[in-house]
């Protein structure tokens, strides 16, 4: 089985959802089942058809979650240190082009989010990063063209 790196807050994040899914939603579903049942003939009863949907899902959903928790590998990014980026690190760049400063932490697949400043470890700009300290000049090659950086601090935080 694959092991899924991801960080602690990561790891956090999948045991809330799916205990959420476990001790909230199930219940609510069943209950929906239940009312659903009672108001007769199930083959025309568009409220059954659509509990019993979201009991499909839900439950399909605490599958993945169960798989992924248990190949979980959960890599405390407060412990690692050192000046060469690495999953984990908090990256500030500098967009040659615009001179904007952006920062990103560099985390698991599952845990992306680059609203919050979150970036996939298999990402283009995530895979351009790995192994660069500060100072190095990075060429990213994204759907939208490509784009030139300046790492300007590495943490682990």
């Amino acid at each position: 089985m694959e092991r899924i790196p991801m960080t602690a807050n990561g790891f956090k994040m999948l045991e809330e959802e799916l205990k959420r899914r476990q001790t909230v939603e199930r219940p609510r579903i069943i209950l929906a089942i239940q009312e659903a049942r009672a108001h007769g003939d199930l083959s025309e009863n568009a409220e059954y058809s659509s509990a019993k949907e979201a009991q499909s899902h839900n439950e399909g959903r605490i599958g993945e979650l169960e798989s992924m928790i248990s190949r979980a590998e959960i890599i405390e990014v407060s412990k690692l240190s050192g000046s060469t980026i690495k999953f984990g690190a908090t990256v500030t760049l500098v967009d040659d082009d615009t001179e904007e400063q952006k920062s990103y932490q560099i985390v698991g697949d599952l845990e992306a989010d680059v609203k919050l400043g979150r970036i996939s470890i298999s990402s283009p700009i995530a895979r351009a990063l790995i192994g660069k300290k500060v100072g190095d000049a990075v060429e990213v090659n994204t759907p939208g063209g490509g784009k030139s950086y300046e790492v300007v601090e590495v943490a682990f935080r």
